[in-house]
């Protein structure tokens, strides 16, 4: 089969659905691959770099859109629709849930199509997510565009001219875009609080060396990966909340998406008026209506405050190469799924949930929407068993401590007392000082280092080894009993250390 990858007809558009290395591993599948004249060049993707390639041609528009197989980044106009032949099938962005006359149009053509922003969120399908993949890229974009914007360093100085603060900033959503641009953010050296609705995230957004901004009230957490649309509690609850975060920050990112509806709107006119001259707002939401009072899709909005708002919708765009070859890679996983025999035939199995999900046109029928498929973004809990308190272990007290050491001493001077003959007086002597000498040497060692102390513990148990083993050819049946005794415990510590030892230095050595 032949797939066309045409130029992006979008006034504005940078990206292109494949690049050099990706057609190479689509020919790889079987398939041939023709590029429309120019489709990659402001992605850095010349047309001598596709012809490099064996199996791929460059060409017109009409032997593109002749093709058995159209890739694309947006989705098609009505001009495109028409060009595509009957049978053929179409791949892009297709926003199916806000896009009915869209479906209608690709219906009466009799085409297939599939929509890529439609791929369910389950890990098998991650390799394919160009949503993810796109959020990515405009999340670091949109820290970058407001740096530019705020014109200040992100990080703290101390100089000998005086201190300057980090910046601020909040990010609203932790999805991909959201963690993205606090890793951005971050790694810049500013001070980054975000929140998100979904309380499973919040470990997401520390590890990412944020502060996450709780908000009291019961969130439920979200089976498909996606946030849900708030409740009147909730906004509520984070109404206040927003409005103190955004007056205190420098920079605002909002990334809030409902999928299938408008973006919901969380920073009211008077927050916005009440943040500081020369703050920023990204409204990464701003194709879907925006999250911030103010803003306007593809415009810079600076308000009677010194407020810039940024509504720009292309930030991914904005860095063609890497998103084109993000995307590009997308859909060679995609058509690896479709062309099981790497023979070059695409072949749909709705019996796949990946497969059905995306495919909103099958032959000129429509199939959206798909059966839901149910996710967890968080594993379910399991039950915990019951665990009974251990009763909680008490330090000895400074007067219990004086009395076991008078104790002691009072026990060293009967033994001795009593002992019937100077040697075993000695004996004793020396075990004592020994106990002492031990309890000080090994019980002040922390826990991390007693495995170093195996080695010590060894040459120990072996002197006790060699000592009972002295004894124990003795006439006393009790001093025979003792030396038995020894020998076997001392034993056990001498080989148990060894093999304890032995299985930490395997995990050092190399594999043969």
């Amino acid at each position: 089969m032949l797939i066309g990858i045409p130029r992006e007809s979008k006034p504005g558009e940078t990206l292109v659905a494949a690049t050099a290395k990706t057609v190479s591993q689509l020919t790889n599948l079987g398939y041939d691959v023709i590029v429309e004249t120019g489709a990659g060049e402001s992605a850095d993707q010349p047309d001598s770099a596709f012809a490099a390639v064996d199996g791929v041609r460059v060409g017109t528009p009409e032997e593109v859109w002749a093709a058995d197989v159209v890739v694309k980044v947006n989705a098609p106009t009505d001009e495109e629709i028409g060009r595509l032949r009957r049978g053929a099938t179409i791949i892009s962005m297709m926003a199916p849930a806000r896009s009915p006359e869209l479906l209608e149009r690709l219906q009466a053509q009799g085409v297939t199509a599939l929509a890529m922003d439609a791929v369910p969120r389950i890990s098998r399908a991650q390799s394919m997510d160009v949503l993810s993949s796109m959020a990515n890229v405009a999340g670091y974009r949109a820290v970058v565009e407001a740096a530019h914007e705020f014109g200040r360093m992100f990080t703290g100085q101390v100089t000998a001219a005086g201190k300057i603060p980090p910046a601020r900033v909040f990010v609203v959503g932790a999805g991909v875009a959201g963690l993205a641009a606090i890793g951005a953010a971050s790694a810049m050296g500013a001070v980054v609080r975000a929140f998100d609705v979904r309380p499973e995230v919040a470990e997401q957004v520390e590890s990412m060396g944020a502060e996450f901004v709780h908000v009291e009230f019961e969130a439920e957490v979200s089976s498909d990966g996606y946030a849900k649309e708030m409740t009147a509690e909730q906004v509520a609850a984070t109404a206040a909340m927003y409005d103190e975060e955004a007056r205190a920050a420098d920079i605002v990112i909002t990334t809030a998406l409902i999928p299938g509806r408008p973006a919901p709107s969380l920073i009211t006119a008077e927050t916005v008026a009440g943040m500081r001259n020369g703050s920023v707002i990204v409204d990464m939401a701003a194709a879907n209506g925006g999250n911030a009072a103010g803003t306007v899709a593809d415009q810079k909005v600076v308000t009677e405050n010194g407020v810039t708002i940024l509504g720009y919708t292309d930030l991914a765009g904005r860095l063609a190469a890497q998103t084109s070859q993000l995307y590009g890679t997308n859909i060679v996983n995609l058509l690896k799924l479709l062309t099981p025999e790497k023979d070059g035939n695409l072949a749909l199995d709705f019996d796949d949930v990946v497969q059905r999900g995306i495919t909103v046109v099958k032959d000129g029928e429509s199939t959206w929407p798909p059966p839901a498929v149910q996710v967890s973004a968080a594993p379910a809990a399991a039950a915990a068993a019951p665990v009974e308190p251990k009763p909680e272990k008490k330090p000895m007290s400074p007067q219990a401590k004086v009395g076991a050491v008078l104790g002691a001493i009072a026990l060293f001077w009967l033994v001795n007392a009593l002992a019937p003959t100077d040697e075993l007086r000695r004996h004793f002597t020396v075990l004592m000082l020994s106990v002492v000498v031990g309890y000080y040497v090994i019980g002040k060692v922390a826990h991390a280092l007693h495995t170093p102390l195996m080695s010590v513990t060894n040459a120990i148990s072996g002197v006790v080894v060699v000592g009972a083993l002295v004894q124990v050819a003795s006439d006393d049946k009790l001093i025979v009993g003792l030396s038995a005794v020894a020998i076997l415990l001392a034993s056990i510590n001498v080989f148990g250390g060894f093999a304890v030892t032995r299985r930490m230095l395997s995990m050092f050595s190399k594999g043969a």
